[in-house]
């Protein structure tokens, strides 16, 4: 029975979309496959993880019959990758899925679809907004670089997502540095009213990352007690959202720093860049200093050598020296797109902030490193 028939690429692009949380180990053998749901032309490509649900949707079917199975989503992706452009038609035929390109042709094994985990929406909808796929990308862009990876305080794992009024706001930490990011929306979310605070997970955040598009197409966010819920384009994303009590970030966020400067991103970036060479895994940490009218950057390490560099910027505090990790600093200053940021410091023991000339909208806060 033929279910699709279609250019290759009309096939790829779905397959791309949901393929990208299909774990590569597993314990259910279940999800290393998509579901694939027909029903005349329209098909759906299901992807789960457990903790998230990638569904998208495109008018490809062949015949008026509904037909749901499972196939490996890996296996397909790379075979569909390997052809040549063309036409390609999926066939279950002896409960197989067979690929067929002009004289290529592929059997694949099939699961039932009965034992696949489909994730139910749960919950009422405590609040809802729609946002364009730019602006959300955006807020996660500022603030995914800080997430914990694998911490055992599971709730850092994750970015803290807070809804209250028109504020849409985003921290992320790792315990060693911060990154808040916050956006007004045009009209403030539907559902309970109240100040609504998640924690997303890691993965979750990436993905969107990933599949979100700088465009102003619109971004629907339903929130409930236990779930987000993502829809976007022909794309609807569900996650579950970790249990936890994430940071009061207000209170790590230094206020009335006296020594402030700005300076040029891709000045400073750079300046880093060239003295991180000369750092090693173990130790990363680079000394700024400074002085009227001038940035200096140093960097040493166990064979004694050394990296200097020296940023003229326009500073009339006092003189300050001070450690950082330098890959926490170069982090931020590649997520970010503006031409200037401003840094403010307090002494050598106090976190620095890193902020936008003129806009309370992104903060990220840097813990002092000894050197």
């Amino acid at each position: 029975m033929q279910l699709v028939n279609t250019a290759r690429d009309s096939l790829l692009k779905p397959l791309q979309v949901v393929s990208g949380i299909v774990e590569r180990r597993h314990t259910l053998p279940i999800l290393a496959n998509l579901l694939l749901r027909k029903q005349g032309e329209r098909v759906s490509f299901i992807s789960t993880d457990i903790e998230i649900q990638i569904t998208t949707n495109a008018n490809f079917g062949v015949g008026p019959e509904d037909v749901t199975t499972t196939v490996g989503a890996r296996k397909l992706l790379d075979i569909l990758r390997a052809l040549p452009e063309g036409p390609v038609s999926l066939n279950l035929k002896d409960g197989r899925l067979v690929v067929q390109s002009g004289k290529s042709r592929f059997s694949l094994q099939t699961l039932s679809a009965a034992e696949f985990p489909i994730m139910q929406s749960v919950g009422e909808v405590a609040a809802s907004w729609k946002m364009t796929q730019k602006s959300f990308r955006q807020l996660i862009s500022q603030v995914h670089f800080a997430m914990a990876q694998q911490d055992i305080r599971y709730y850092l794992n994750g970015m803290l997502l807070v809804v209250e009024g028109k504020q849409v706001i985003a921290v992320a930490t790792d315990g060693h540095r911060l990154a808040f990011s916050q956006v007004d929306l045009l009209e403030a979310p539907t559902g309970a009213g109240e100040r609504q605070e998640i924690i997303i997970p890691r993965k979750t955040i990436l993905e969107c990352q990933h599949l979100l598009e700088d465009s102003e197409e619109i971004l629907e966010i339903n929130l409930s007690s236990n779930q987000i819920k993502f829809i976007f384009g022909d794309i609807e994303l569900i996650s579950k959202l970790v249990e936890g009590k994430f940071p009061d970030f207000q209170r790590v966020i230094p206020k009335g720093h006296k020594n402030s400067l700005i300076v040029g991103r891709d000045v400073l970036q750079a300046a880093l860049q060239r003295a991180a060479i000369l750092t090693t895994d173990k130790f990363k940490g680079v000394r700024f200093s400074l002085s009227p009218d001038r940035i200096t950057v140093q960097s040493t390490n166990a064979e004694q050598e050394e990296a200097q560099e020296e940023i003229e910027t326009s500073y009339n505090g006092d003189a300050v020296e001070i450690g950082f990790n330098v890959g926490y600093l170069l982090d931020v200053l590649s997520n970010l797109k503006n031409e200037k940021i401003q840094i403010s410091l307090g002494d050598a023991n106090s976190s620095a902030v890193i902020t936008l000339p003129g806009s309370e909208s992104f903060k990220y806060v840097v813990m002092p490193m000894r050197i």
